[in-house]
């Protein structure tokens, strides 16, 4: 097979932190007040203007909170976790490795009692029909290690009695999400902003509010996680302080990508430009003989973390652990060329590809990319 001639413009497809936006450079971060206490006016103007545009651009509900946290999206929810739970039962579902982290959380951290699990193998939505609502209710809404999204909010009633806390953080922005539905969402400026990462977002809903400020969890609380002091929500957070000290170069960094969404149209243009970027590898897969997605399912397939695997009979005789020594030559060989950097699945996920759709990823780039990938995976079997 020849070896192509058009490269990606940008050859970072990984699925976090991910690519930069188009026409990034590191003079955007000029204004940064570098060396300035977080919590001079300079900085906390910064810190407020991140969670009044995310909230604006994200057309959240009116009586939503927004506020910054530490520890990335990890940080925020596990903040949500250890703030809310403990009065009602929970029910989580796991479809990949972060949602089953948060089982662990729930069933080993936190010992809940009354726990449902709806737990599937990667590339396998679960069935949302079996959700008991009277608990409350965690999940994913984009699964980051299988290429697996819950296609809508339908599922979820409005009438429900417990909160539903939703890590979105690779779905959001780049994806149609009903936030009327969602009680906490969780996501991180790493994703779909492409910007830099260490601090996560956390939004709650009054109903989530009403529960910080009606019930104490049974167990401690670490500083990192508190959302609440004496029954009474920390406004701080929600208004540019932060519980501890932020990087303002990150914070700088996230509001360059929130301006960029808005000089782009908004999220409505995020969307179609993430659709856009898996619609391109449908038709490739369509007419490939090697390639399929983990997720079959096209109504329930990520259009951010789109995860590929090999079908090829050459390939499948191989025991697991020899899979995964051709791909990383495969890998290893697309970055020497300069085409395609980190697109290896995640490590605890079958022997897979996976590449980044999200908005700040070019179309004209995933387009490059996948004759790529074809030369890539032949050369290494036809040389074996």
């Amino acid at each position: 097979m020849e070896k192509p001639s058009i490269k990606p413009n940008n050859p970072n497809f990984s699925s976090g932190p991910c690519a930069k936006r188009p026409g990034w450079n590191i003079d955007v971060l000029k204004s940064t007040p570098i060396g300035r206490s977080h919590r001079h006016k300079v900085c906390k103007e910064k810190l407020n203007e991140v969670i009044v545009k995310s909230k604006k651009i994200l057309q959240l509900p009116d009586g939503y909170h927004v506020g910054i946290m530490t520890g990335s999206n990890t940080g925020a929810l596990e903040a949500a976790l250890w703030s809310l739970l403990g009065c009602k039962g929970v029910d989580v579902l796991a479809w990949e490795n972060f949602g089953k982290d948060w089982v662990i959380d729930i069933l080993d951290q936190l010992k809940i009692k009354d726990v449902n699990s709806h737990v599937t193998d990667y590339g396998i939505l679960p069935d949302l029909s079996k959700v008991n609502f009277k608990n409350d209710v965690v999940f994913t809404w984009n699964g980051t290690t299988a290429g697996v999204r819950i296609p809508n909010g339908d599922w979820i009633p409005e009438d429900r009695e417990g909160l539903t806390i939703c890590d979105a953080t690779s779905g959001i922005f780049a994806m149609d999400i009903d936030y009327s539905k969602l009680d906490v969402i969780t996501w991180s400026w790493q994703k779909v902003l492409g910007a830099e990462a260490a601090h996560g977002m956390i939004a709650l809903s009054p109903r989530a509010i009403q529960r910080l400020e009606t019930h104490v969890p049974s167990w401690p609380i670490p500083k990192l996680f508190r959302l609440a002091s004496k029954k009474k929500l920390i406004k701080g957070i929600f208004e540019g302080g932060t519980i501890n000290t932020p990087s303002m170069i990150c914070v700088e960094d996230g509001l360059d990508a929130l301006n960029w969404v808005e000089s782009v149209g908004g999220t409505k243009e995020l969307v179609n430009i993430s659709n856009q970027n898996l619609k391109i590898v449908e038709d490739w897969i369509e007419k490939s003989d090697c390639f399929k997605f983990m997720c079959e399912d096209k109504n329930t397939r990520s259009s951010t973390s789109i995860t590929v695997l090999i079908k090829d009979e050459w390939f499948k005789k191989f025991n697991e652990e020899d899979q995964r020594g051709v791909l990383k030559k495969l890998f290893s060989l697309l970055e020497k060329e300069g085409v395609a950097n980190d697109i290896n699945g995640y490590p605890k996920a079958p022997p897979s590809i996976r590449i980044w759709g999200g908005s700040t990823v070019q179309n004209s780039d995933m387009k490059a990319l996948l004759p790529w990938i074809d030369w890539a995976y032949n050369s290494i079997k036809n040389n074996a």
